[in-house]
C-alpha cells in the first residue's frame, strides 16, 4: 500500500504515537508499504512552530531533517497536475493544505492516512483513518 501520512499523523507517529491505533502503526511499519509525506506537510509543521502551536527539539529545521533520514519517507511533489487536480474535487471545508493532500493521493494513488473526520467523511480519496 502506498501510504500518504497527513501532517498530524506524521508528528504523532514521532512524538506522540499512543494517538495512533494498532492497525495504523501496524501499516506505517509493514516495511511492503510505501510511506509518502508531502512538503506541504513540512511547511505546516514550520508554520505551527512559528505560531508556537508546536515545539520541536533542538529547532524545527534540525528536527525535520533528523525524523526524515530515521524513516525514509518518498516526497510526493507538487506538480502542475497536483495544482490541476485540485478543480477536480471539493472538499467540506478550505483548509489549502488539505487541498493539496487530497490532489496529492489523488494524483499519484495514494491512501491518505488521517484522523481528519472532514477528509474521512468526504469520500473523494481512499483513507486510512486513524480510528
Amino acid at each position: 500500500m502506498k501510504l500518504l501520512l497527513d501532517t498530524h499523523i506524521w508528528v504523532w507517529s514521532v512524538l506522540h504515537r499512543s494517538r495512533l491505533p494498532s492497525r495504523v502503526v501496524t501499516e506505517l511499519e509493514d516495511s511492503t508499504n510505501q510511506l509518502w509525506l508531502s512538503p506541504i506537510s513540512l511547511w505546516e509543521v514550520l508554520f505551527l512552530c512559528r505560531k508556537g502551536r508546536l515545539e520541536l527539539d533542538p529547532n524545527p529545521e534540525a528536527w525535520i531533517e533528523h525524523k526524515l533520514r530515521a524513516v525514509p519517507m518518498r516526497e510526493a511533489p507538487i506538480t502542475f497536475q497536483v495544482a490541476r487536480e485540485m478543480s477536480r474535487f471539493q472538499l467540506p471545508h478550505r483548509d489549502p493544505a488539505d487541498n493539496f493532500l487530497v490532489a496529492t493521493a489523488r494524483v499519484f494513488d495514494l491512501t491518505l492516512v488521517t484522523a481528519d473526520e472532514r477528509l474521512i467523511e468526504a469520500g473523494v480519496v481512499p483513507v486510512l483513518p486513524n480510528r
